[in-house]
């Protein structure tokens, strides 16, 4: 057999070890052309990234940014929008439906809280005063939020005045405010004011100062130092207050934002970030939760509705459009119900579209054309059955579902109106930008520049669009 001719060794390299290293034997080369990759190691293709690459992206962008923030946005906006409106509604009544002259007690309502332990601050007192001072707090928090001022500080006083009315009444409510319970206690642990809110434009303001000079933000203090003292009086009825959950959760945030306000302040490089970690890791969570609280409504919803023989035969829409406490326009809810195909097609239509809502996240297109299908039926609720805080609040937790690019073509369409209309503002429709970083401090948010997203820049692709 015919051997092939031997390789010769390369000359060693120079070495700065001296003469040891230049009197050592040469290594042999065995072979000239590189080993193969092994077979089904991570990485063996060089046109694919390997398993571990893409699991360290996707760690890096649940840690590393705020997923969903035009929809954390909006589900803020909304939800404090259809409370607002709902309480402002409400107002000549209040004293019926949570106060002193509705037909649930406060001595009923003791003995109920006292079972399920529910949190209300109404229990405190059954002065009038002290009902006018919570009903006061929970629309000027509705209000806050809305626009976005010190978003953690006003999400959870949005959630003590929530709860605190919703619990001392809970045959008062319907199904839109039971949505509202739930998303008033997820709120206080999302990062709602990245864009859309006075945080982001206050902090903008913030970030032109040089890293030395920037505002040290004493309303921030002082609102954080009031609420200490709130907390510390909550205490003295913590006997009323029902679960201790609601209390500690409340401690939690205060010493949380107070930290994160210390760190900000003094330690802005790794401690920063590490918080900055925990903030994106609990927003993401809690923005999956909400996402999938959406889905769970939809689903146990329709499911039950197949189970009812009027929703089998066609006719459950009939019968709410026949009753006089639905019907705010009787004569075109007369024409409706006269059509039976249309009844019949409503019907049948609603159980379709509610079971299947969950199974079109895998494709966005038909998850698209459903929500603006959905919307438009919670429209129509509003419109025939006269519910418009029932719609308002499903049709914001619907549009946790919207596309990025839509939201932010909608808020270029919204600047480009407000040029219009002041044509002596900036690029932005304003002197410094809504846009920018979360929130403000301490009590709304603390310390350094955070950049939020860029209306221009393309946005990662998610479950959210």
């Amino acid at each position: 057999m015919k051997q092939s001719p031997r390789v010769p060794a390369p000359a060693p390299a120079p070495s700065s070890e001296g003469t040891a290293s230049a009197q050592s034997p040469a290594p042999s080369v065995p072979s000239a052309r590189p080993a193969p990759p092994a077979a089904g190691r991570p990485g063996a293709s060089a046109g694919r990234p390997g398993a571990d690459r893409r699991l360290a992206g996707a760690v890096q962008r649940v840690t590393g940014s705020v997923l969903g923030p035009y929809q954390s946005a909006v589900v803020r906006i909304g939800f404090a929008a259809t409370w607002l409106i709902f309480l402002l509604r409400e107002f000549p009544h209040r004293h019926e439906l949570y106060g002193p002259d509705g037909p649930w007690g406060w001595q009923m309502a003791r003995e109920l809280i006292a079972d399920n332990r529910s949190f209300t601050a109404l229990m405190w007192s059954d002065s009038v005063v002290w009902f006018e001072a919570v009903y006061a707090l929970a629309v000027l928090s509705s209000a806050l939020l809305l626009v976005g001022w010190r978003t953690r500080a006003t999400s959870a006083l949005f959630m003590v005045g929530v709860l605190s009315l919703q619990n001392r009444s809970v045959f008062m409510g319907d199904g839109g405010d039971n949505v509202i319970h739930l998303m008033a206690i997820y709120l206080v642990l999302t990062r709602c004011g990245r864009v859309w809110s006075l945080d982001a434009r206050r902090r903008t303001r913030q970030a032109r100062h040089p890293a030395g000079a920037r505002p040290s933000d004493p309303a921030g203090v002082a609102l954080w130092a009031v609420l200490g003292l709130g907390l510390v009086a909550v205490l003295l009825f913590r006997d009323r207050s029902g679960e201790p959950w609601i209390v500690v959760l409340l401690w939690l945030l205060w010493l949380a934002q107070g930290a994160w306000w210390l760190v900000c302040r003094f330690a802005p490089g790794q401690p920063r970030i590490l918080l900055d970690v925990m903030a994106n890791l609990l927003h993401n969570a809690t923005l999956a939760v909400i996402m999938a609280e959406v889905c769970l409504i939809y689903a146990t919803a329709g499911w039950y509705k197949i189970q009812g023989s009027r929703w089998q035969d066609g006719t459950a829409l009939y019968y709410p459009l026949r009753l006089d406490y639905f019907s705010p326009w009787p004569a075109v809810s007369d024409l409706l119900a006269g059509a039976s195909v249309v009844v019949m097609l409503i019907t049948y239509g609603t159980v379709i579209v509610q079971v299947a809502f969950p199974f079109t996240l895998f494709n966005r297109r038909v998850k698209n054309v459903l929500i603006a299908v959905m919307m438009m039926e919670h429209a129509g609720i509003a419109l025939l059955l006269g519910l418009p805080a029932f719609s308002l609040a499903m049709i914001t937790a619907d549009a946790v579902f919207l596309p990025t690019v839509f939201l932010v073509w909608l808020e270029r369409r919204v600047r480009r109106a407000g040029r219009r209309l002041r044509p002596g503002r900036g690029e932005d429709g304003s002197t410094d930008g809504p846009t920018g970083a979360s929130e403000g401090a301490p009590a709304g948010e603390a310390g350094g520049v955070e950049r939020g997203p860029v209306p221009g820049a393309p946005a990662p692709r998610t479950l959210v669009g």
